[in-house]
């Protein structure tokens, strides 16, 4: 690749790095450990495995189908590509972060799904007010995460399910985590409530499924479901900023439900601003 790639990391191969075990969460205890542990990345090529120290969001941007590389989540050992297309982004997207959704079940954690973060490479560029800080202050920091959801440029979530789950109880989960974010609902937030209910409604989701929640802009979100790999049209197109920024707080904001997701994320960005 001709000239030198800005706020890049280079991958060297057979390269380990140490992760800071936690970061501080004091701003609610009741839905977030007080110390979330953040997953050591392994990527994979085709051939020969390698270290990433973080993601390199431009050099992620500009790989190529045929050289894909793959981040793999270490509790669900699923594997994220680095760099995606997906149907009604303008250009591809970075990954920038990787985690797991665990749900208690009679005091047993069992894991749901593995999720990641994907954005537009040019978000990076808005994002210059953090440059030098640490993931915690960034992770603590919700103007950073607001920032990034009202960038008019596209971010996506990848949930990949790691067991078979029932549609309805997929989105009974969803709604329970959605809904108490929408505090006076109006006749639109209701209709795209009812949109996304019944896209999953009697649609059993096997393990392996993708789901892509893609945030086209602030009040446009984009629903893929696909069971055989990327998708290739969008399910379903819902228009509600109450919605789609509640959905987006569900993950990035307070109290997430995958608190390795955004620990994970706000490590990565963190690296890529330095």
């Amino acid at each position: 690749m001709a000239g030198a790639i800005p706020r890049s990391v280079w991958l060297l191969p057979n390269t380990k790095f140490g992760v800071p075990n936690s970061y501080p969460n004091t701003r609610n205890r009741t839905h977030c450990p007080e110390s979330v542990r953040i997953p050591t990345f392994y990527i994979k090529k085709v051939t020969t495995p390698i270290h990433l120290p973080t993601f390199s969001i431009k050099a992620a941007a500009a790989s190529s189908v045929g050289n894909a590389e793959y981040a793999e989540e270490p509790a669900t050992n699923v594997k994220f590509q680095t760099s995606l297309s997906l149907p009604g982004c303008s250009s591809s997207l970075s990954l920038v972060g990787i985690g797991f959704r665990e749900k208690v079940f009679a005091i047993i954690g069992v894991k749901v799904y593995a999720a990641g973060l994907y954005i537009n490479p040019s978000i990076l560029d808005m994002l210059g007010a953090w440059k030098g800080r640490s993931a915690s202050e960034i992770q603590e920091d919700p103007s950073f995460f607001d920032l990034i959801y009202q960038a008019p440029l596209e971010k996506s979530l990848q949930i990949v399910l790691v067991r078979d789950v029932d549609g309805k109880t997929f989105w009974d989960a969803l709604d329970e985590a959605v809904s108490p974010r929408i505090k006076s609902p109006t006749s639109v937030d209701e209709t795209a409530l009812s949109t996304f209910r019944n896209i999953f409604q009697n649609r059993p989701l096997k393990k392996g499924t993708f789901i892509f929640l893609t945030w086209l802009d602030p009040s446009k979100m984009l629903v893929h479901i696909s069971a055989e790999g990327i998708p290739s049209a969008a399910d379903a197109t819902i228009v509600s900023e109450n919605v789609t920024l509640s959905l987006f707080d569900v993950f990035l904001g307070r109290g997430p439900v995958s608190p390795t997701l955004k620990a994970s994320v706000s490590y990565g960005l963190a690296s890529s601003l330095k």
